[in-house]
Protein backbone atom coordinates (compact mmCIF):
# COMPACT_ATOMS: atom_id res chain seq x y z
CA UNK A 1 0.00 0.00 0.00
CA UNK A 2 2.59 2.59 1.13
CA UNK A 3 5.15 1.48 -1.43
CA UNK A 4 2.59 1.83 -4.23
CA UNK A 5 2.12 5.52 -3.44
CA UNK A 6 5.77 6.43 -4.02
CA UNK A 7 6.54 3.81 -6.65
CA UNK A 8 5.94 6.29 -9.48
CA UNK A 9 7.44 9.71 -10.06
CA UNK A 10 4.47 12.02 -10.48
CA UNK A 11 3.83 15.71 -9.73
CA UNK A 12 1.24 14.59 -7.15
CA UNK A 13 3.85 12.54 -5.25
CA UNK A 14 6.36 15.37 -5.24
CA UNK A 15 3.66 17.78 -4.10
CA UNK A 16 2.75 15.41 -1.26
CA UNK A 17 6.37 15.31 -0.04
CA UNK A 18 6.69 19.10 -0.30
CA UNK A 19 3.51 19.56 1.75
CA UNK A 20 4.73 17.05 4.36
CA UNK A 21 8.08 18.84 4.68
CA UNK A 22 6.30 22.19 5.01
CA UNK A 23 3.87 20.88 7.66
CA UNK A 24 6.61 19.38 9.84
CA UNK A 25 8.90 22.38 9.29
CA UNK A 26 6.17 24.74 10.49
CA UNK A 27 5.24 22.39 13.31
CA UNK A 28 8.78 22.68 14.64
CA UNK A 29 9.08 26.43 14.05
CA UNK A 30 5.76 27.21 15.74
CA UNK A 31 7.08 25.99 19.08
CA UNK A 32 8.49 29.50 19.49
CA UNK A 33 6.59 32.27 17.72
CA UNK A 34 8.97 35.11 18.55
CA UNK A 35 10.35 35.07 15.00
CA UNK A 36 6.92 36.03 13.60
CA UNK A 37 7.40 39.55 15.01
CA UNK A 38 10.36 40.27 12.72
CA UNK A 39 10.16 40.53 8.93
CA UNK A 40 13.86 39.66 8.70
CA UNK A 41 13.40 36.45 10.71
CA UNK A 42 10.33 35.50 8.68
CA UNK A 43 12.35 35.90 5.46
CA UNK A 44 15.19 33.92 7.05
CA UNK A 45 12.85 31.02 7.91
CA UNK A 46 11.38 31.13 4.41
CA UNK A 47 14.83 31.08 2.82
CA UNK A 48 15.89 28.23 5.09
CA UNK A 49 12.86 26.18 4.01
CA UNK A 50 13.61 26.86 0.33
CA UNK A 51 17.24 25.73 0.75
CA UNK A 52 16.05 22.62 2.59
CA UNK A 53 13.59 21.86 -0.19
CA UNK A 54 16.28 22.46 -2.82
CA UNK A 55 18.53 19.96 -1.02
CA UNK A 56 15.81 17.31 -1.23
CA UNK A 57 15.30 17.84 -4.96
CA UNK A 58 19.03 17.99 -5.73
CA UNK A 59 19.28 14.54 -4.15
CA UNK A 60 16.41 13.38 -6.36
CA UNK A 61 18.11 14.92 -9.41
CA UNK A 62 21.34 13.03 -8.62
CA UNK A 63 19.64 9.63 -8.54
CA UNK A 64 17.44 10.24 -11.59
CA UNK A 65 20.09 11.86 -13.80
CA UNK A 66 22.62 9.11 -13.10
CA UNK A 67 20.27 6.14 -13.13
CA UNK A 68 20.75 5.26 -9.45
CA UNK A 69 17.05 4.60 -8.97
CA UNK A 70 13.97 3.74 -10.94
CA UNK A 71 11.28 6.27 -11.83
CA UNK A 72 10.01 6.70 -8.26
CA UNK A 73 9.78 9.28 -5.46
CA UNK A 74 11.28 7.02 -2.80
CA UNK A 75 14.46 9.10 -2.51
CA UNK A 76 12.73 12.38 -1.64
CA UNK A 77 10.41 10.55 0.76
CA UNK A 78 13.30 8.86 2.55
CA UNK A 79 15.14 12.17 2.80
CA UNK A 80 12.04 13.66 4.43
CA UNK A 81 11.81 10.76 6.91
CA UNK A 82 15.48 11.13 7.90
CA UNK A 83 14.91 14.84 8.55
CA UNK A 84 12.25 13.90 11.08
CA UNK A 85 14.71 11.93 13.20
CA UNK A 86 16.46 15.12 14.30
CA UNK A 87 13.94 18.01 14.18
CA UNK A 88 16.43 20.55 15.59
CA UNK A 89 18.26 20.41 12.25
CA UNK A 90 15.28 22.28 10.76
CA UNK A 91 16.53 25.39 12.53
CA UNK A 92 20.27 24.90 11.98
CA UNK A 93 21.08 27.43 9.26
CA UNK A 94 24.80 26.69 8.96
CA UNK A 95 24.33 22.95 8.55
CA UNK A 96 21.48 23.28 6.06
CA UNK A 97 23.51 25.66 3.88
CA UNK A 98 26.70 23.61 4.21
CA UNK A 99 24.85 20.39 3.30
CA UNK A 100 23.25 22.16 0.33
CA UNK A 101 26.69 23.05 -1.06
CA UNK A 102 27.91 19.49 -0.45
CA UNK A 103 24.98 18.14 -2.46
CA UNK A 104 25.85 20.51 -5.32
CA UNK A 105 29.39 19.10 -5.19
CA UNK A 106 28.12 15.50 -5.08
CA UNK A 107 25.95 16.19 -8.11
CA UNK A 108 29.02 17.23 -10.12
CA UNK A 109 31.14 14.32 -8.88
CA UNK A 110 28.56 11.64 -9.67
CA UNK A 111 28.08 13.08 -13.17
CA UNK A 112 31.85 12.84 -13.73
CA UNK A 113 31.10 9.30 -14.91
CA UNK A 114 30.18 10.69 -18.33
CA UNK A 115 33.73 12.11 -18.73
CA UNK A 116 32.24 15.25 -20.27
CA UNK A 117 33.64 18.61 -19.05
CA UNK A 118 35.55 16.72 -16.36
CA UNK A 119 37.81 19.64 -15.43
CA UNK A 120 34.87 21.99 -14.93
CA UNK A 121 33.11 19.40 -12.77
CA UNK A 122 36.17 18.80 -10.59
CA UNK A 123 36.70 22.53 -10.08
CA UNK A 124 33.01 23.19 -9.38
CA UNK A 125 32.74 20.31 -6.90
CA UNK A 126 35.89 21.42 -5.08
CA UNK A 127 34.69 25.02 -4.88
CA UNK A 128 31.28 23.98 -3.52
CA UNK A 129 33.00 21.89 -0.83
CA UNK A 130 35.28 24.75 0.24
CA UNK A 131 32.28 27.09 0.36
CA UNK A 132 30.44 24.51 2.48
CA UNK A 133 33.40 24.55 4.87
CA UNK A 134 32.78 28.25 5.53
CA UNK A 135 29.50 27.25 7.18
CA UNK A 136 30.71 24.07 8.85
CA UNK A 137 34.47 23.71 8.71
CA UNK A 138 34.79 19.93 8.86
CA UNK A 139 32.67 19.48 5.73
CA UNK A 140 36.00 20.22 4.04
CA UNK A 141 36.72 16.49 4.46
CA UNK A 142 34.44 15.90 1.47
CA UNK A 143 37.38 17.05 -0.65
CA UNK A 144 38.56 13.44 -0.25
CA UNK A 145 35.62 12.46 -2.46
CA UNK A 146 36.95 14.74 -5.19
CA UNK A 147 40.28 12.92 -5.24
CA UNK A 148 38.49 9.56 -5.12
CA UNK A 149 36.51 10.62 -8.19
CA UNK A 150 39.69 11.70 -9.98
CA UNK A 151 41.21 8.28 -9.27
CA UNK A 152 38.12 6.54 -10.62
CA UNK A 153 37.78 8.55 -13.83
CA UNK A 154 40.51 11.00 -14.89
CA UNK A 155 43.68 10.20 -12.95
CA UNK A 156 45.91 10.09 -16.04
CA UNK A 157 45.63 13.82 -16.72
CA UNK A 158 47.91 15.42 -14.11
CA UNK A 159 46.14 18.78 -14.48
CA UNK A 160 43.04 17.38 -12.79
CA UNK A 161 45.00 16.91 -9.55
CA UNK A 162 45.72 20.65 -9.31
CA UNK A 163 42.13 21.83 -9.83
CA UNK A 164 41.03 21.32 -6.18
CA UNK A 165 43.93 23.53 -5.05
CA UNK A 166 42.91 26.26 -7.51
CA UNK A 167 39.36 26.02 -6.14
CA UNK A 168 40.78 26.29 -2.62
CA UNK A 169 42.53 29.57 -3.37
CA UNK A 170 39.37 30.86 -5.04
CA UNK A 171 37.36 30.05 -1.90
CA UNK A 172 40.02 31.72 0.27
CA UNK A 173 39.74 34.93 -1.79
CA UNK A 174 35.93 34.86 -1.44
CA UNK A 175 36.27 34.36 2.33
CA UNK A 176 38.78 37.21 2.68
CA UNK A 177 36.46 39.55 0.79
CA UNK A 178 33.57 38.50 3.02
CA UNK A 179 35.70 38.99 6.15
CA UNK A 180 36.75 42.45 4.99
CA UNK A 181 33.20 43.59 4.20
CA UNK A 182 31.60 42.22 7.40
CA UNK A 183 34.60 42.83 9.67
CA UNK A 184 35.12 39.16 10.58
CA UNK A 185 38.06 38.28 12.83
CA UNK A 186 39.78 35.65 10.64
CA UNK A 187 42.08 34.29 13.37
CA UNK A 188 39.21 33.91 15.81
CA UNK A 189 37.04 32.26 13.14
CA UNK A 190 39.74 29.71 12.27
CA UNK A 191 40.64 28.85 15.88
CA UNK A 192 36.96 28.44 16.73
CA UNK A 193 36.27 26.26 13.67
CA UNK A 194 39.33 24.01 13.61
CA UNK A 195 38.62 22.10 16.81
CA UNK A 196 38.00 18.40 17.32
CA UNK A 197 35.86 16.52 19.82
CA UNK A 198 35.43 12.74 19.71
CA UNK A 199 33.15 12.48 22.75
CA UNK A 200 29.52 11.52 22.21
CA UNK A 201 28.05 12.82 25.45
CA UNK A 202 25.97 15.72 24.21
CA UNK A 203 22.52 14.20 24.72
CA UNK A 204 20.28 16.46 26.82
CA UNK A 205 17.49 13.89 27.16
CA UNK A 206 16.76 10.22 26.54
CA UNK A 207 14.72 10.96 23.43
CA UNK A 208 17.75 12.40 21.62
CA UNK A 209 19.68 9.28 22.58
CA UNK A 210 16.84 7.05 21.35
CA UNK A 211 16.58 8.93 18.02
CA UNK A 212 20.33 8.58 17.51
CA UNK A 213 20.27 4.85 18.34
CA UNK A 214 17.33 4.13 16.03
CA UNK A 215 18.88 6.14 13.19
CA UNK A 216 22.21 4.35 13.62
CA UNK A 217 20.46 0.96 13.47
CA UNK A 218 18.50 1.91 10.34
CA UNK A 219 21.63 3.32 8.70
CA UNK A 220 23.53 0.12 9.45
CA UNK A 221 20.71 -1.93 7.89
CA UNK A 222 20.74 0.02 4.61
CA UNK A 223 24.56 0.17 4.42
CA UNK A 224 24.84 -3.60 4.88
CA UNK A 225 22.12 -4.08 2.25
CA UNK A 226 24.07 -1.82 -0.13
CA UNK A 227 27.29 -3.78 0.31
CA UNK A 228 25.47 -7.12 0.01
CA UNK A 229 23.73 -6.23 -3.27
CA UNK A 230 26.37 -4.05 -4.94
CA UNK A 231 27.79 -6.87 -7.04
CA UNK A 232 24.31 -7.59 -8.47
CA UNK A 233 23.86 -4.07 -9.77
CA UNK A 234 24.80 -2.94 -13.31
CA UNK A 235 28.58 -2.64 -13.68
CA UNK A 236 28.16 0.87 -15.07
CA UNK A 237 26.70 2.07 -11.74
CA UNK A 238 29.27 0.50 -9.40
CA UNK A 239 31.52 3.55 -9.24
CA UNK A 240 28.57 5.89 -8.62
CA UNK A 241 27.31 3.73 -5.77
CA UNK A 242 30.82 3.57 -4.32
CA UNK A 243 30.89 7.39 -4.26
CA UNK A 244 27.54 7.39 -2.47
CA UNK A 245 28.90 4.94 0.12
CA UNK A 246 32.07 7.01 0.51
CA UNK A 247 30.05 10.21 1.01
CA UNK A 248 28.02 8.48 3.74
CA UNK A 249 31.14 7.47 5.66
CA UNK A 250 32.67 10.93 5.21
CA UNK A 251 29.47 12.28 6.80
CA UNK A 252 30.00 9.89 9.72
CA UNK A 253 33.61 11.08 10.15
CA UNK A 254 32.42 14.71 10.19
CA UNK A 255 29.92 13.82 12.91
CA UNK A 256 32.58 12.03 14.97
CA UNK A 257 35.22 14.77 14.92
CA UNK A 258 33.14 17.98 14.99
CA UNK A 259 33.48 19.95 18.21
CA UNK A 260 29.97 21.39 18.56
CA UNK A 261 28.55 17.89 18.43
CA UNK A 262 24.84 17.23 18.04
CA UNK A 263 22.55 14.85 16.19
CA UNK A 264 22.11 17.60 13.59
CA UNK A 265 25.57 16.82 12.19
CA UNK A 266 24.21 13.55 10.82
CA UNK A 267 22.48 15.65 8.16
CA UNK A 268 25.50 15.06 5.94
CA UNK A 269 24.48 11.38 5.81
CA UNK A 270 20.81 11.96 4.88
CA UNK A 271 21.27 12.16 1.10
CA UNK A 272 23.57 9.14 0.64
CA UNK A 273 21.45 7.11 3.06
CA UNK A 274 18.27 8.09 1.17
CA UNK A 275 19.91 6.79 -2.03
CA UNK A 276 20.89 3.52 -0.32
CA UNK A 277 17.40 3.16 1.19
CA UNK A 278 15.85 3.68 -2.25
CA UNK A 279 18.23 1.13 -3.69
CA UNK A 280 17.16 -1.40 -1.05
CA UNK A 281 13.43 -0.84 -1.48
CA UNK A 282 13.68 -1.16 -5.27
CA UNK A 283 15.48 -4.52 -5.37
CA UNK A 284 13.38 -7.54 -6.29
CA UNK A 285 11.79 -8.85 -3.06
CA UNK A 286 8.47 -9.72 -1.53
CA UNK A 287 6.11 -6.76 -1.41
CA UNK A 288 5.41 -7.54 2.25
CA UNK A 289 9.09 -6.98 3.08
CA UNK A 290 9.06 -3.63 1.28
CA UNK A 291 5.94 -2.57 3.17
CA UNK A 292 7.42 -3.64 6.51
CA UNK A 293 10.66 -1.71 5.96
CA UNK A 294 8.79 1.43 4.96
CA UNK A 295 6.22 1.12 7.76
CA UNK A 296 8.92 0.65 10.44
CA UNK A 297 10.91 3.60 9.09
CA UNK A 298 7.83 5.87 9.09
CA UNK A 299 6.90 4.81 12.62
CA UNK A 300 10.44 5.37 13.91
CA UNK A 301 10.78 8.80 12.27
CA UNK A 302 7.42 10.00 13.62
CA UNK A 303 8.29 8.76 17.12
CA UNK A 304 11.68 10.48 16.99
CA UNK A 305 10.14 13.75 15.77
CA UNK A 306 7.26 14.08 18.22
CA UNK A 307 9.26 12.83 21.21
CA UNK A 308 11.80 15.64 20.71
CA UNK A 309 9.36 18.52 20.22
Amino acid sequence: MITSVFKKSTPLNFSLVVILILVFFLMYQFQDLSWTNSLFLILKKGTLFCILLASVFITNFIVKKNGLSKDSTYTVFFYFLFLLFFPSVLDNTNLIVSNFFILLALRRLISLQSLKASKEKIFDASLWIFLAALFHFWSIIFIVLVFISIIFHVSRDYRNWFLPFIAFFTAVIIFLLYAAVFNVNIIEYITRSVTVNFQIDYFTNNYQNAAFSIYATIALFFVVSMFATLSNRPQLLHVSFKKIIASFFIGIVIFLISSNKSNDLLMFTFAPLAVMATSHIEIAQLKLKQEMVLFVLIACSLFAFFSQL
